[in-house]
């Protein structure tokens, strides 16, 4: 079921880089209407992201103490 929800996720992912890659980022992020769509288009990877995590079973308190380590590993790169 996650791989499912991986593959959706990433189609919307997709759907982000088109709005993005036809009209410009500064341009999605300024026009009224493509700025709507842009976030919804994010709404909808959040969604499918946070229903990765369910059902891989991982916990914010998991992913935050990942997320703190890979920032910090990658910070010592540069």
């Amino acid at each position: 079921m996650g791989q499912n929800k991986l593959l959706w996720m990433v189609g919307e992912i997709g759907e982000v880089i088109d709005i993005v890659k036809k009209h410009s980022g500064l341009k999605a992020s300024q026009d009224e209407d493509l700025r709507k769509d842009l976030i919804e288009e994010l709404a909808d990877v959040l969604m499918y992201y946070n229903d990765v995590l369910l059902c891989y079973d991982i916990s914010s308190e998991e992913l935050k103490s990942a997320y703190v380590n890979k920032f910090e590993k990658n910070m010592k790169r540069w």
